[in-house]
């Protein structure tokens, strides 16, 4: 992580490529840096990408990895949260620290087996009243980065 990411936001297998766009141009509005773990349901000089990125995405900071196990070489002594449904712990009820990192999976399946061997702590979920299945990835990833940019830069302590 560069020294200067207030956040790192991990999409796994991510498969639309206007929803990464948003993602990213969501990283670089709270200067946070953004990781694509292969693979990729798009190229990433996919026209929908960078559209949806708008002319913010020349200022991204993101990585591609070839696969998840590059990605949880990273996290030694870092704080990573894992979002999900099935998460039982609320975003609302979880202190953020600058340097966090959040995991997002793919927009069809989730996290998956990722979830089965993380422990409950470090699974969140936003709550939603409504009767839906999950919320757009990119206003999941919105939503969370914004919860935690507005603890760190609030917090008097």
């Amino acid at each position: 992580m560069s020294t200067d990411s207030l956040f790192n936001i991990v999409l796994v297998h991510p498969e639309i490529p206007s929803n990464t766009g948003n993602i990213g141009r969501t990283c670089v509005g709270l200067c946070s840096q953004l990781h694509l773990v292969k693979p990729l349901g798009f190229e990433i000089n996919d026209k929908q990408l960078k559209r949806a990125g708008l002319d913010y995405w020349p200022y991204l900071k993101y990585k591609i990895h070839s696969k998840w196990e590059d990605v949880q070489k990273q996290f030694f002594s870092k704080r990573v949260f894992y979002l999900s449904t099935k998460g039982k712990k609320s975003i609302y009820n979880c202190r953020f620290e600058k340097g966090d990192w959040f995991v997002f999976g793919s927009e069809s399946k989730g996290l998956g087996s990722l979830l089965l061997d993380l422990k409950g702590e470090e699974v969140l979920t936003i709550p939603t009243p409504g009767s839906i299945r999950s919320l757009n990835i990119a206003n999941a990833v919105g939503i969370t980065i914004f919860e935690a940019y507005r603890q760190v830069t609030m917090r008097k302590d």
